[in-house]
């Protein structure tokens, strides 16, 4: 099915359905653009009235049309479309893109008619672009297809593009050669009835044109298959991302954009993070990252050279750097000796290399080419700054000269100059990016980086453990015969132990001498916490009593907690307590579940107890987890310094936690009706370093867990 994609991107015929003679008009722009840029086969436009349109004799219907047609470019008016499919159906065309509005974006009348529009789509074999879309291109010398009316011809470069905005897409064509950079393919998905990011990725995945993928996406539809093919196909070339849509208002006025569920930002992020995807907050960034992409190699490591006629900037430079936690390369003794032989004895030839203000044009070209040679560099950074008639395009030529006969290192210019220069940039073929500040190329370092990490990482995982899973069942079936969806903290302990989750020792009692014999089992010191069936947060109410070291005190701090109870009117949702060991340690962390409603079970980490909320030092993946996921989760926090074993603690077992992660991930898996599951505090041990919950929540969505589990009303006896 994927390679009917051709039809649409490499057509050798295509109709024009809605062509027009009326200036100004999407029907007139688009057969322009195609000619303009000498597409290399034949376009023939359809209008009811015929006659001649730019030079082209116009046919009245697609039937009409002599040869075989691959692409129908769809102009009509929204009520028209419906019909035009059928007729392309019967000329046998298998490629739509349908620019015309007025579908799912309109509401539920064009939602209506937008289910009928893929279901002929889906019935005829046919793939389709669109519908409110601003169309496709191609710029390689074989196909020169511009079908979209954006008002400037696209620039020739490796990028396949996915826009699911088409004004956006307009906008940025028209100022590619501005941005020094180019396409390869363009696809402007609009509501992305058919065709959408994941399909533009997979036809891209094997195209030797396109070295890198961009999206701008509101919504990403099926977030598990995103994720499949994202981080397959990003270990072969980068997709950069930007992800609109992040606040609230966002969000909604993404969905209202193209009629698209719209899921929460921590989702997205985590999303992207798992697939591999390089994201960007800006426009200016996500071009500032393609340019660098499309002009250096992904390096073999880390480490950069800095080459200057400027101390300050050098510095600065070298901070930025630092802080993307990259490594300052060390320049090997052979290195430094030759380019004492040339460079003036006032220069520096450490890392940052200063070869000072005077440095001429042929310092710059001997400098970086003894760099360039040095095993221990990994990337360079070259910096100008305008001194004694030295002229920044000179120095930007001579510099790109040696980078043309050394290609297998990133090199990325800095030249701190007027703008002027960067104009006459947009003129030249570039071999490597250029940037006004330091910043601006460690950022372009840090990319390279990431893309090197994660196609050096390992592809992770999803293990199965061997789990109760029929316990955990007939405690969600005991909880819904009682018509509740929220478990007491006691079921939700037996749950995580049955999925093989160290929790604390404890045990249920209901009366002041079974929580003594408890008590003394268990050995102090001992917690006691109220668990009940309308009360969930318990802290709120007292009924968390802890450090009890004797039975006396037990006693008396169980007849005081039934007092407040009491006192409160809440004595009668009351289960009993939970008598717990008292676990030693004062790092408190946090794990659990929550579901989105488009990226579906969120599994979150980081500092917990009473921090969770003032600091949050957490961080989230989809669902279901794998053993790489829930390292870096684990390490992606701050308080994996504590983890370490900051000051003399002992350090936390990494290896356990990352099992509890992944423990949960399988619970949430095997029980996909969990809306929310909080571990808050899992306690670090002084004595083991292992985490135990010491606490848990478990919140289930009711009638999914009932038709889940077979349960057939609220007072069922499952």
């Amino acid at each position: 099915m994927n390679s009917n994609l051709d039809k649409i991107m490499k057509p050798k015929a295509i109709a024009v359905i809605g062509a027009s003679t009326k200036e100004h008009t999407i029907g007139s722009d688009l057969m322009k653009r195609l000619q303009e840029y000498k597409f290399n086969g034949k376009i023939y436009p359809v209008n009811p009235k015929g006659g001649i349109i730019e030079g082209l004799q116009a046919y009245t219907s697609v039937l009409e049309i002599p040869g075989e047609v691959d692409l129908a470019i769809i102009v009509v008016n929204a009520k028209f479309v419906l019909d035009t499919i059928d007729q392309c159906h019967q000329k046998g065309i298998k490629g739509l893109c349908i620019i015309t509005a007025g579908f799912k974006e309109t509401g539920a009348e064009g939602a209506e008619a937008e289910k009928q529009l893929l279901a002929k789509v889906r019935e005829y074999g046919m793939r389709c672009v669109g519908p409110n879309c601003l169309g496709v291109v191609n710029t390689h010398p074989d196909i020169r297809m511009d079908g979209c009316f954006a008002e400037s011809l696209p620039e020739r470069g490796n990028i396949g593009f996915v826009s699911q905005s088409g004004a956006l897409g307009g906008g940025i064509l028209n100022i590619l050669k501005d941005l020094n950079l180019g396409f390869a393919q363009f696809i402007s998905i609009g509501n992305q009835a058919d065709v959408n990011a994941e399909t533009a990725m997979e036809y891209w995945e094997n195209e030797d044109d396109v070295e890198q993928i961009l999206l701008y996406m509101e919504s990403i539809q099926n977030p598990s298959n995103f994720r499949n093919l994202a981080s397959r196909i990003s270990k072969k070339k980068p997709i950069l991302a930007l992800k609109a849509g992040r606040s609230a208002a966002g969000a909604s006025a993404a969905s209202s954009h193209t009629g698209s569920l719209a899921g929460a930002d921590k989702a997205a992020n985590a999303l992207l993070q798992q697939s591999g995807v390089i994201r960007e907050y800006s426009l200016k960034n996500l071009f500032a990252t393609a340019k660098v992409f499309a002009n250096c190699p992904i390096p073999k490591g880390d480490r950069v050279a800095i080459i200057t006629n400027s101390g300050g900037p050098g510095i600065m430079a070298t901070d930025a750097v630092c802080e993307y936690g990259m490594q300052m390369a060390k320049i090997s003794d052979a290195t430094k000796e030759k380019l004492r032989s040339f460079l003036p004895s006032a220069a520096s030839v450490k890392n940052p290399i200063d070869m000072i203000a005077s440095a001429p044009i042929e310092h710059y070209k001997q400098t970086l080419e003894t760099v360039i040679a040095d095993e221990n560099v990994d990337m360079i950074m070259v910096i100008y700054l305008p001194f004694l008639g030295l002229k920044d395009i000179d120095v930007a030529k001579a510099v790109m000269e040696i980078k043309a006969q050394y290609p297998q290192k990133p090199v990325i210019g800095v030249f701190m100059t007027k703008n002027e220069f960067f104009s006459k940039l947009s003129d030249m073929n570039v071999n490597m990016p250029f940037f006004m500040y330091a910043e601006e190329a460690a950022d372009g370092f840090n990319r390279l980086n990431q893309q090197r990490l994660w196609m050096e990482r390992p592809q992770g995982k999803v293990p199965c453990y061997d789990v109760d899973k029929a316990k955990v069942e007939k405690i969600i079936k005991s909880a819904l015969s009682e018509g509740r969806d929220q478990l007491t903290t006691l079921e939700s302990i037996d749950v995580l132990q049955a999925y093989g989750i160290r929790a604390c020792k404890y045990g249920l009692a209901t009366n002041e001498e079974e929580v003594v014999t408890l008590g003394n089992s268990i050995g102090y010191p001992v917690v006691m916490k109220m668990t009940s069936k309308t009360t969930s947060h318990k802290t709120d109410v007292g009924g968390v009593r802890v450090n009890i070291q004797s039975e006396e005190q037990l006693r008396e701090e169980y007849r005081d907690l039934i007092a407040k109870l009491t006192e409160k009117g809440l004595i009668d949702g009351l289960e009993g307590v939970i008598i717990q060991e008292m676990v030693k340690g004062n790092r408190e962390m946090v794990c659990g579940i929550a579901t989105d409603p488009q990226y579906g079970p969120m599994m979150m980490f980081g500092l917990g107890g009473v921090f969770v909320e003032a600091l949050k030092d957490v961080t989230f993946r989809i669902a279901p987890l794998t053993d790489q996921d829930a390292k870096e989760m684990v390490k992606s926090v701050k308080a994996y310094k504590l983890l370490q074993g900051a000051r003399g603690t002992k350090p936390a077992d990494m290896e356990q936690i990352e099992e509890t992660l992944l423990r949960l991930s399988q619970l949430v898996n095997d029980f996909k009706f969990i809306d929310e599951l909080d571990i808050n505090p899992l306690l670090i041990s002084e004595k083991t370093g292992e985490g135990i919950a010491v606490d848990g929540r478990i919140k289930v969505r009711l009638n999914e867990a009932k038709e889940s589990l077979g349960c057939q009303c609220a007072a069922c006896s499952c």
